[in-house]
C-alpha cells in the first residue's frame, strides 16, 4: 500500500511541474506578479483561461503565447476561473484582486496574483 501512495504522489507530483506558459513551467516563472484572464467558451461550461506575466510570446497570434499548456502540449481546461486560481494557488501563487472587463462582446475576468514568499 505504501508504494501505490508513493507512485502516486510522485505522479502528481511529476503532473504539477508539466504545465508550461510559453514553453516555460509554471513553477519557474520567475517574477512576482501574474494575471490569468478567463473568457467564456461559447457553448461550453468550461472557461478559455491564458496567464500573462509579461512574457514576450513566440507565437503570431499573441493569445497562444498565454494559453497554460500541458506536457504533450495541448491546452489545459478549466471548469471556471476558481479552478483556475487553486491551479495557480498549488502553482505558488495567491489571490490580489479581480475585475471584469469586455473582450470581443464577451466579459474577460481577469484576477491578478501574487507569488507567495
Amino acid at each position: 500500500m505504501k508504494n501505490i501512495i508513493v507512485i502516486f504522489g510522485t505522479f502528481i507530483s511529476s503532473i504539477s511541474f508539466a504545465q508550461t506558459v510559453n514553453d516555460i513551467p509554471i513553477k519557474d516563472i520567475d517574477v512576482d506578479y501574474v494575471q490569468i484572464i478567463g473568457t467564456g467558451r461559447g457553448l461550453s461550461t468550461k472557461m478559455n483561461v491564458r496567464l500573462d506575466f509579461g512574457q514576450e510570446t513566440k507565437s503570431i497570434s499573441f493569445k497562444n503565447g498565454l494559453k497554460i499548456k500541458d506536457e504533450k502540449g495541448n491546452t489545459v481546461k478549466f471548469n471556471s476561473m476558481i479552478d483556475a486560481l487553486n491551479f495557480m494557488s498549488a502553482n505558488g501563487y495567491e489571490f490580489q484582486f479581480a475585475y471584469t472587463s469586455k473582450e470581443n462582446d464577451d466579459d474577460a475576468l481577469y484576477y491578478i496574483l501574487k507569488r507567495r514568499e
